[in-house]
């Protein structure tokens, strides 16, 4: 696999009734993803709950979704953490277990200056061979990766690209200005997608893509080939549906959603806790007004 993919999403992880992590339906989960028009997963991203997971858990996801998916889309683990050598030996151990790239979080909590940002993913990066994705979120980790300190991080050779979730969009165009084209810029918020695709970037970590994701695919593809005003109607289209799936934290929403097409995903594990009814009822009314690309699974 040498493309990460355009249209990527942060897949749920799934536990069974006892909360267990369940493997076989991580499988039959991932490969219904790539068949709706998901070029790539990430695994145990945000989304999936990493801060829950074990290491073996993390280890035993790559390989049964690598097994069930192949080649027919890329699996990219998120290893990053606040603790450099613990984030190096989860990328290696990532890509020992199969996985194609490593999304690298900012580190949370410890709050690093830039240059203690950039010798962290540095490190990193230089311990794997595989391709690494800077992740900057800094309404979860309290810390913003500049555009300074992507520009330089670019210069890297296995890190090519940034997951972009700063909302920041004069910083992110920055990032696209002043970047060779190879280094690619991932939205990494559902609404601002279009908006970040318009600016240059390539495309989207989604969690809308649970659902919608051969939509999210055509609304790029008509950004990239000039019909604008189409992909521009498409994402308005599409806002609801992306504002639904935080109407609390993320991932209760959408693993509810993915539960009521049939998929035994399961609860969340705590601290995060099952969707409130009122809360379900809205997410029901808004994703029933939409076309789902993610096939029912009621067996």
């Amino acid at each position: 696999m040498n493309e990460v993919g355009r249209v990527i999403t942060a897949m749920i992880t799934p536990f069974n009734e006892n909360g267990q992590v369940d493997y076989d339906e991580a499988a039959i989960l991932a490969d219904a993803l790539v068949n709706a028009g998901n070029d790539g997963l990430v695994i145990t991203g945000t989304t999936g709950e990493s801060p829950t997971l074990t290491e073996k858990e993390r280890l035993s996801l790559y390989s049964s979704i690598k097994e069930s998916v192949g080649d027919r889309a890329s699996i990219i683990a998120g290893t990053g953490t606040n603790n450099t050598a613990e984030s190096i030996e989860n990328s290696i151990t990532a890509e020992k277990a199969g996985a194609d790239a490593v999304l690298l979080v900012a580190p949370s909590y410890n709050k690093p200056p830039q240059r203690g940002l950039s010798l962290h993913f540095k490190s990193i990066a230089d311990q794997v061979s595989i391709p690494c994705i800077l992740y900057n979120v800094p309404g979860r980790t309290a810390v913003n990766i500049d555009a300074e300190t992507t520009i330089e991080l670019s210069n890297v050779s296995n890190i090519i690209g940034v997951k972009e979730a700063s909302s920041n969009m004069e910083q992110i165009s920055n990032i696209i200005k002043n970047t060779d084209p190879d280094f690619k810029v991932w939205s990494g918020n559902d609404d601002e997608t279009f908006e970040i695709i318009s600016l240059g970037g390539f495309g989207v970590v989604s969690v809308s893509g649970h659902l919608i994701a051969n939509q999210i695919k055509k609304m790029i593809s008509l950004v990239l080939s000039g019909d604008r005003e189409s992909a521009s109607k498409l994402d308005k289209n599409l806002l609801d549906i992306n504002k639904i799936l935080f109407i609390v934290s993320n991932p209760i929403p959408v693993k509810y959603a993915v539960r009521q097409l049939g998929y035994k995903v399961g609860e969340p594990r705590l601290p995060l806790i099952k969707l409130d009814d009122v809360s379900a009822s809205k997410v029901d009314e808004i994703v029933s007004k939409h076309s789902i690309d993610l096939a029912p699974r009621f067996k």
